[in-house]
């Protein structure tokens, strides 16, 4: 992340491959844990059944081998299924800064918009290729531009998409819409206090 911490122009770690398609909410965040009325926990219940054996021991899911990653590269269609916030807040408590994948769920990628996630797309063969080289080189680092649209990793720039709206929130600082609405209170405020039909009750 670069700039102040609302301005999002770039996020960069190590990666984190979560291969498959069609990975939906209830494997990101079981539904079992939607009972919970914070989201404090929720790190500790992302992909909870994929990450342990029969015995409720982890097993050798990329989460458990890859701890610390902070970009997570997912295929197609991932964050599918129903539309509960608790998967990206999942994923950002555990420590996911960015995305990169082939496509999203549209729902899923708007709640990763709203919590400061850039969720950035490439074909399959380059997503793939940068699962393999994340494999290879568990501590390389991966730098998602923002601004860009470009992903680095050892010496291979590629080209990525990034939807319009999400881009120009992350970059502009907009994307944490109850801070905004905090911030530009007293303007909202000043605006009601204008309008004819909401006077008190003089």
């Amino acid at each position: 992340m670069s700039g102040d911490d609302q301005h999002i122009t770039e996020v960069s770690g190590t990666g984190v491959p979560i291969p498959g398609d069609d990975v939906d909410t209830d494997q990101i965040l079981p539904a079992k844990f939607m009972k919970e009325v914070t989201f404090d926990n929720m790190a500790d219940y992302l992909f909870y059944d994929a990450r342990r054996d029969d015995d409720g021991e982890f097993n050798d899911h990329p989460l458990n081998r890859f701890e610390g990653a902070s970009i997570a590269v997912v295929n197609s269609n991932f964050g599918c299924g129903s539309s509960r916030e608790h998967a990206p807040q999942a994923m950002m408590r555990w420590g996911v800064d960015g995305v990169v994948g082939e496509s999203y769920a549209e729902i899923f990628r708007d709640n990763c918009k709203s919590l400061g996630i850039p969720a950035v797309t490439a074909d399959h063969e380059t997503v793939t290729e940068l699962q393999e080289w994340i494999e290879a080189n568990p501590d390389g680092e991966i730098d998602i531009d923002v601004e860009d649209e470009t992903v680095t990793y050892g010496d291979t720039v590629i080209d990525v998409d990034i939807d319009d709206a999400m881009r120009e929130a992350l970059v502009d600082g907009i994307w944490d819409t109850t801070s905004l609405m905090y911030s530009n209170r007293s303007k909202v405020e000043e605006t009601v206090a204008d309008l004819p039909y909401a006077e008190g009750d003089d």
